[in-house]
């Protein structure tokens, strides 16, 4: 039998899906190297710290650079703003594999050809509460930034807006799980119809 256009591009999504979880594993450990190295905002860290790592200069060595990251995991507490910052992208990271995991799940059904099976009412279901977490760590993240900083400015970040993003994201998904809970459901009945 020959795949459907859907299978067709869930096959390409799962991949690419898959990509992305792979990613997001590297750079979550990267994550306490890349804030402590500083640099202009976050991602100025992460380019100077992959910079020495990838292109090392006359006396940077590969494994001191895979040392230092590891021994970063113990030094970015020292700071309050660098351990706020490590766990948000931390939690942020971990929930966001999870996120993508559940979405390979989902994918996998469908390349089954059961889309509509109750282990994808419970991945959505995993996602919603996976975007709660971050949205709730950047809540967290907003309201500890105002007080740090003794300003507003902080409500006005990417940060501040992941509060809804995320919070609307968990919404989609609990209400995507429910529908496909009761199309799962339905199918079941209807099987059972001869």
């Amino acid at each position: 039998m020959e795949a459907s256009h859907v299978q067709k591009i869930a096959r390409v999504l799962n991949i690419l899906v898959l990509i992305a979880l792979i990613c997001n594993i590297v750079i979550l450990y990267l994550v306490p190297a890349a804030v402590l190295s500083g640099g202009p905002g976050l991602l100025g860290g992460v380019g100077t710290y992959l910079d020495g790592i990838f292109l090392p200069g006359e006396d940077d060595i590969l494994a001191a650079g895979i040392a230092g990251s590891f021994l970063a995991w113990f030094w970015f507490w020292q700071e309050a703003y660098s351990l706020v910052l490590t766990l948000f992208l931390v939690v942020s990271g971990i929930c966001t594999a999870i996120i993508l995991w559940q979405g390979r799940r989902v994918l996998r059904t469908i390349l089954r050809g059961e889309p509509f099976s109750p282990e994808n009412a419970v991945s959505l279901r995993r996602a919603a509460v996976c975007s709660f977490v971050i949205a709730i760590a950047a809540l967290v993240r907003a309201i500890f930034s105002v007080c740090y900083f003794h300003s507003p400015q902080p409500l006005l970040s990417y940060n501040a807006l992941f509060v809804p993003i995320f919070a609307m994201a968990g919404l989609l998904c609990l209400v995507m799980s429910a529908l496909f809970r009761q199309a799962a459901e339905i199918k079941a009945e209807n099987d059972l119809t001869i």
